[in-house]
């Protein structure tokens, strides 16, 4: 599978009606799942976590490097929110619990001097986000899920949350916060998918208004 077929086999799919009842939270052409799929590239990384760091660099006033100890022992937040994969998969209801990106860059005193951030995670993903977006009451550096440590499969040790947009703004195994003066497009970005990907706006795809999902995440892993 390369991935510019990915993009082209979500638009040949068809659209899911969302049941009415929901139509406030799940977007268009989104389907309700009780499960939670397993999507990701390339392999899950294994970590030794005495070398383990989250780095915050770029466009800021100094840049900071934070051991996973350090982000356990500052503030914890949960949060209950619903996600939307651009798959076609929505999830309601999931509860996390970790830092709020906002808490983090205060607790370490991190000036942005650029309006936009590059999220970098391993297997060299990266995914760019506009930095208003991030710094709301459900944008989370999680390190829970559903009141346990992440699994590995769903981002062990840090993952970002973002449930206003489509999932793969949230990146797994998160490990660099990049702040940008001017916006550069990320892994997926630059192979057809759309650059906000607003889920309610069904912001799928690069050029198109009104792209098409696909039912790709049913033959993948559960848990």
């Amino acid at each position: 599978m390369t991935i510019d077929s990915k993009a082209d086999r979500i638009k040949r799919m068809k659209v899911p009606v969302v049941d009415a009842a929901l139509a406030g939270r799940v977007p268009p052409g989104q389907v309700v799942t009780e499960r939670f799929p397993i999507l990701h590239e390339g392999e899950v990384p294994e970590y030794d976590m005495t070398n383990w760091s989250l780095r915050v660099f770029g466009e800021v006033n100094a840049e900071k490097v934070v051991s996973y100890a350090e982000l356990l022992a500052m503030p914890q937040t949960k949060i209950v929110c619903d996600i939307h994969c651009v798959t076609r998969w929505s999830k309601l209801d999931t509860a996390w619990e970790g830092v709020l990106f906002r808490d983090l860059l205060r607790l370490l005193n991190i000036e942005p001097h650029g309006q936009y951030v590059m999220l970098h995670a391993d297997n060299n993903y990266e995914t760019n986000v506009p930095l208003e977006d991030l710094m709301g009451d459900h944008i989370l550096l999680a390190t829970k899920y559903d009141g346990e440590p992440l699994t590995l499969k769903h981002g062990w040790p840090l993952r970002l949350i973002v449930p206003h947009l489509y999932f793969w703004k949230s990146p797994k195994w998160i490990r660099g916060i990049e702040f940008m003066k001017e916006d550069r497009e990320g892994f997926w970005e630059r192979n057809g998918f759309h650059n906000v990907a607003d889920p309610f706006l069904e912001q799928r795809f690069s050029g198109e208004a009104i792209p098409i999902p696909e039912d790709e995440w049913e033959k993948k892993e559960f848990d």
